[in-house]
């Protein structure tokens, strides 16, 4: 029986299985002229790149600006409803769906390397999305892409035409579409405060770090000057070690952490207990490992190699270890202290524009860049007193956990979506 584990209870009727070009009333492609590399104003006419349409919502400001040379083609211009599908690309990047909300701008043209539907009268146009975005759907599309590489595939309009889906009445679409589009609202909030607050801490840090703002002591008094100092003043580095990943297990003694999970995994206060870090295997002879190896709280891991720019010499401080062994591995460098900060400070101090655009400078490479300990050292830093740092230390970390806190909350509303859709749809 063809019915959904979750129902409103006015409905009891099957679902019944249909192909999708048989919910449509069009389906085609857009065009993708020599474009400006940067996107339209509100009275331009732009191209829709195929990052415009992403499993989080449409992004209407994902688009080039067409040269005033060349002529739009309004036949193309989205419209509120669309159902766009992203047709080639990587391959987690095809048969991505977004619908148009009813607030998008005018002047917007498909591209195309995406795939536009026009749900017919039968059909709840975003419903008929949701579908196209379920896992049953998207096996479908993935076992049919083509391309000689995962990294460019692409579906056809044909392909897509032909995807199987079970739909009820459109009463019951709509009304299972104004549910989830609940949900959607209510994670995009979440996800616009975690914006904001992210947003707010890094101009606190800008302005706690430039001295706009300072903070008091606590009998009221001012705080002295700030200490000008170079990284090699404050720091020594400490040997790491270069184990690949394929010396690393899920389980073991002794925790390594790879520069690859500082680019993309870890906070930039790194907490053992809260980060998912593997472990050195049984092949790696690890007797040989000094206790100076061994990190120690208030450490600065660093990575010392990046593919771009925005990587480029990233550092985690160690704030907890809880009786934990752990190493630095391959393209990292361990920064220890030579003099006691406020735990957190140093964390922070690294993620500072200023800081980050010296390390931009005295990076060297073409397309690997990295960073020597050498020039690491040729930082100038600006350094208040203990009870100053502790103090800006403790302001942006409350702000931190506020963050985490909504990012928390972004996580669990996007799982009860997930379940939500695996007991609504059938």
């Amino acid at each position: 029986m063809a019915v959904p584990k979750l129902r409103f209870k006015e409905f009891d009727e099957n679902w019944k299985e249909v192909t999708l070009k048989n919910c449509i009333t069009s389906i085609d492609s857009g065009w993708s002229p020599q474009c400006e590399s940067y996107p339209a104003n509100s009275s331009e006419w732009g191209v829709l790149k195929t990052t415009s349409v992403d499993w989080s919502g449409f992004n209407s400001s994902f688009n080039k600006k067409l040269p005033l040379e060349l002529t739009p083609r309004k036949e193309i211009e989205v419209k509120p409803l669309d159902i766009l599908v992203t047709r080639a690309g990587p391959t987690e990047r095809v048969g991505v769906v977004s619908v148009v909300p009813h607030s998008v701008r005018s002047k917007l043209m498909i591209s195309d390397k995406l795939i536009r539907l026009k749900s017919n009268e039968e059909n709840n146009p975003l419903f008929l999305g949701i579908s196209l975005s379920s896992v049953k759907c998207q096996n479908q599309l993935q076992s049919k892409t083509s391309g000689l590489a995962k990294s460019q595939t692409n579906i056809s309009q044909k392909i897509l035409g032909e995807v199987l889906l079970k739909l009820p009445s459109k009463e019951e679409q709509t009304k299972i579409a104004s549910f989830l589009s609940a949900v959607d609202e209510k994670i995009s909030q979440l996800t616009k405060k975690h914006e904001l607050l992210s947003q707010y801490k890094q101009g606190m840090m800008q302005k706690l770090f430039s001295q706009q703002i300072r903070f008091k002591a606590d009998d009221g008094s001012e705080f002295g000057e700030w200490e000008e100092v170079k990284f090699s003043d404050i720091f020594n580095f400490h040997q790491t070690n270069s184990y690949s990943r394929a010396l690393l297990a899920e389980h073991g003694e002794i925790m390594n952490i790879h520069y690859g999970d500082i680019h993309t995994k870890f906070s930039m206060l790194f907490d053992v207990t809260k980060e998912p870090v593997p472990f050195l295997n049984d092949e790696v002879d690890t007797s040989k490992i000094t206790n100076e190896q061994f990190l120690k709280v208030g450490d600065l891991v660093i990575a010392d190699a990046s593919e771009d720019y925005k990587d480029i010499g990233k550092a985690i401080e160690v704030i907890s270890l809880n009786n934990q062994k752990v190493v630095a591995g391959l393209h990292t460098y361990i920064a220890r202290p030579v003099k006691l900060f406020a735990l957190g400070f140093c964390g922070y101090m690294m993620q500072t524009f200023p800081v980050r655009e010296q390390i931009k400078k005295l990076a060297t490479g073409i397309s690997v860049l990295g960073i020597s300990k050498t020039n690491l050292g040729k930082l100038e830093l600006k350094v208040p007193f203990l009870e100053e740092q502790t103090k800006i230390a403790n302001f942006l970390s409350a702000i931190d956990q506020k963050i985490e806190v909504v990012a928390q909350q972004i996580e669990q509303a996007k799982q009860w979506k997930k379940g939500l859709l695996q007991q609504m749809f059938v």
